[in-house]
């Protein structure tokens, strides 16, 4: 699992499908789009929307820190397209190997579908992050709506 912080608190998203770990880029900010999108970017000639974990968690935004970073990884929508989504958060500075965790009795504290069961570490309280629940298929249709962006040189309709 690969370790980040939302304020005082800690998380973890399964690197399973992590594709790669960067430092900060310049994002292209876009308007008119849910305030937890913080930009898109070119990776590798494509463009990506980067999703602020920081906003839609615990709604503030990413701090330019030297431990910020955006986590890609490979998001499968509904109709089976594969893309990338970045993901980015603060303190992105260590991994964990992912303990047993007995889903039915580990708490929850939240019906929000991306945040998971919860379980203790010697690092304290950590709670999984189910990122594949972050975006609906509606919002995955808006962020890449209107035809206005390319991927590997093709305009999306």
């Amino acid at each position: 699992m690969l370790l980040f912080h939302v304020g005082d608190n800690l998380y973890a998203l399964d690197s399973s499908q992590v594709v790669e770990v960067i430092a900060m880029v310049a994002l292209r900010k876009i308007y008119h789009v849910p305030e937890y999108v913080a930009g898109f970017f070119n990776y590798h000639g494509t463009i990506v929307p980067v999703i602020d974990l920081c906003n839609l968690i615990g709604g503030i935004t990413c701090r330019p820190r030297f431990s910020t970073r955006i986590v890609m990884v490979n998001y499968t929508a509904e109709d089976g397209r594969q893309t990338r989504l970045g993901l980015m958060a603060e303190r992105v500075t260590e991994t964990l190997t992912r303990p047993d965790i007995d889903s039915k009795n580990a708490p929850v504290a939240s019906n929000v579908s991306y945040l998971g069961e919860m379980f203790m570490d010697e690092l304290g309280i950590i709670q999984l992050i189910h990122w594949e629940h972050l975006i609906t298929e509606a919002q995955h249709a808006s962020l890449l709506a209107g035809g206005s962006i390319e991927t590997n040189g093709a305009r999306s309709n």
